[in-house]
């Protein structure tokens, strides 16, 4: 997959998946891999990022697999922005779709 593609889209993918629960950055790097690749250096900027813009807060917890991980939960001004992010992909790729399937048919 296109990397700049990937890396529009990986804003939404990261705040989508802390919506269902807090998460910790390897965790994040987990979950999304499973559906396309991605590196642990393009998560850690990122979390960082949205931590700054107020998207995200962290903690600390203890894990029985070594030192303290932390974890990053969605703030209310994350969950807005995160569902605006949905929102405007759901029109984006909507059209896209249909874009799409206007040319299949043109050429078929």
């Amino acid at each position: 997959m296109n990397a700049q593609f990937k890396k529009g889209i990986l804003d939404m993918c990261v705040m989508a998946l802390l919506g269902f629960r807090d998460r910790y950055g390897y965790e994040l790097v987990h979950e999304i891999s499973q559906r396309f690749e991605i590196s642990e250096g393009s998560i850690y900027p990122l979390l960082r990022r949205l931590l700054t813009e107020g998207y995200v807060t962290t903690y600390l917890q203890e894990s029985g697999e070594g030192p303290a991980r932390k974890y990053y939960s969605l703030t209310e001004q994350g969950i807005a922005a995160r569902d605006e992010l949905i929102r405007e992909w759901r029109i984006f790729s909507t059209a896209v779709n249909d874009l799409i399937g206007e040319m299949a048919n043109a050429e078929g």
